[in-house]
């Protein structure tokens, strides 16, 4: 397949506090997806669930489940039946007291091609993800699929041009990014545009930076944790951007939907042809990269 086109499938969705309701409602966007055209389709991050980290509840690791396990093999017939990859964000439960935030690759037959575990972990106020995440191990990777090769990073990730050029340079053409981000309500008026932009530059900026789409996949909806929480605003706003980093589809920021983009391979060779950054890397002068901080030396 190598060098033919393919369709990718965003699945911009709210969450019910019913898991089982959230995977028969993905399951169903799946469905509609391939149906679509979609060739490789992506969830949001931690689908089954609300997002449970605005919070820090022990209770919430009851959440967690195995891989393989419902989810997977659930997904897995899906996209046998429809003959597509899906990308399957996870709360992954690895053993008693170790979970990770995950992303599961089910390829076209149903059966589990790849796994990765977000690396980048944050602790910010309604975002406490240290308190249930390990950060992942697998390092950053790219998954060979029928249809094309893919790179699987998650949410925080997204701020982070080490992670992008790392899976672009292992072959992805692709760089999905599962994500579950919105405004703190409390502050929208005040900062809700730039941070929206901010978010939708900085990854812009690596399928320039690297001569890859992206692809950028959240959640929709109001989610209060407790009746106290200020709760988060999701904002959707689900987007594919081409290797010079264009917009080539965006959802709402508040409505359910399926976005569909073809990815063009040979609009990434082109792009790279002329604009040769990974040519031109000076790889012999990035010493120092690997240190925390470099204190003025």
């Amino acid at each position: 397949m190598k060098g033919k086109n393919f369709v990718v499938g965003l699945i911009q969705m709210s969450m019910d506090k019913n898991p089982g309701d959230n995977l028969k409602k993905a399951i169903s966007l799946i469905d509609k997806a391939a149906r679509k055209g979609a060739n490789v389709i992506c969830l949001p991050e931690l689908f089954r669930s609300q997002y449970f980290c605005q919070v820090e509840d022990i209770k919430n690791f009851d959440l967690a489940e195995t891989i393989p396990g419902e989810s997977t093999e659930v997904i897995g017939k899906a996209a046998k039946k429809n003959r597509v990859v899906v990308i399957v964000p996870l709360f992954e439960k690895r053993t008693a007291g170790v979970y990770h935030n995950s992303s599961i690759i089910i390829d076209e037959k149903g059966k589990i091609a790849g796994h990765y575990r977000k690396m980048h972990i944050p602790d910010d106020p309604a975002y406490y993800e240290k308190y249930y995440f390990t950060p992942g191990d697998f390092g950053f990777k790219s998954f060979k699929t029928k249809f094309g090769n893919i790179g699987t990073l998650i949410c925080w990730d997204q701020w982070y041009p080490e992670g992008a050029r790392l899976t672009a340079l292992q072959g992805a053409e692709v760089l999905f990014y599962p994500t579950a981000i919105g405004w703190h309500l409390y502050e929208n008026k005040e900062h809700g545009k730039a941070q929206l932009e901010s978010w939708m530059t900085v990854q812009r900026g690596h399928a320039i930076a690297n001569g890859v789409y992206v692809a950028a996949v959240n959640r929709v909806g109001i989610e209060r944790q407790t009746k106290d929480s200020a709760g988060i605003q999701f904002w959707g706003s689900s987007f594919i951007a081409d290797p010079q980093g264009i917009v080539l589809a965006q959802a709402s920021v508040d409505k359910e939907e399926i976005l569909l983009a073809e990815i063009n391979t040979k609009r990434i060779e082109y792009i790279r042809q002329n604009w040769p950054f990974l040519r031109d890397r000076r790889v012999d002068a990035y010493r120092g990269i690997e240190e925390r901080f470099l204190d003025g030396k």
